[in-house]
């Protein structure tokens, strides 16, 4: 997949980046464990869509040790307030994301739920603002009519890793995570209830938005 050399990237995230000693300690936890975060290239885009739509209530499938939500708790102090919802299988990431947020002050901007992502999501209530998807990507095509039932419409979904690292345009497209990107990025294509596009640095950032 043909890329911008390194120092563009390099330079898009000095300008972009959060000057913040805990994202930077989050980050090097992420590289010291070989753990996948979105990163501090992809991260602020998250606080920007969260404060262009003024976004109340957030959703995020598969949130990891709480990387993401640091973005989105902050849009939502910015914003006035709000609850961002961490879902997680593991109990200790779970645990670990309390923790990181708590030591940044913005505990009171999250809930926290241990439990497969996409049922966790089927017993909240409607209207959700935003949804993060970043769950295994076999499960994208089956979450999709669990999360038009659950976004508000006019909310956005954002969903991680929609061009694999490339692999969506590769003849050979064969196994079933990139078969599932692939079926994914069509069914938001095609259908008439979603405004679609896709934001190409780093592995793909889905932006889809549910129409009013």
């Amino acid at each position: 997949m043909e890329r911008w050399p390194e120092e563009i990237y390099e330079y898009i995230t000095e300008l972009t980046r959060f000057e913040d000693l805990q994202l930077v300690a989050m980050e090097e936890r992420a590289k010291q464990h070989s753990f996948p975060i979105i990163g501090p290239l992809i991260g602020p885009w998250l606080y920007f869509f969260a404060r262009l739509i003024k976004a109340h209530r957030i959703y995020e499938l598969g949130a990891g040790y709480g990387y993401s939500t640091f973005y989105f708790a902050c849009a939502l102090r910015d914003n006035g307030g709000g609850t961002v919802t961490h879902t997680v299988w593991d109990d200790e990431l779970s645990q670990e994301a309390r923790e990181w947020m708590q030591s940044a002050g913005l505990l009171r901007y999250c809930a926290f739920e241990v439990s497969e992502s996409v049922l966790a999501l089927s017993g909240a209530p409607p209207g959700i603002d935003i949804i993060f998807m970043d769950i295994d990507k076999e499960g994208y095509p089956a979450a999709l009519p669990v999360i038009e039932e659950k976004l508000r419409p006019g909310g956005l979904l954002l969903t991680d890793n929609v061009l694999l690292d490339g692999r969506v345009v590769d003849e050979d497209c064969s196994d079933r995570s990139c078969k599932a990107i692939k079926q994914f990025n069509q069914m938001l294509h095609d259908s008439a209830r979603w405004e679609y596009i896709i934001n190409p640095l780093r592995d793909g950032l889905g932006i889809a938005r549910l129409v009013e």
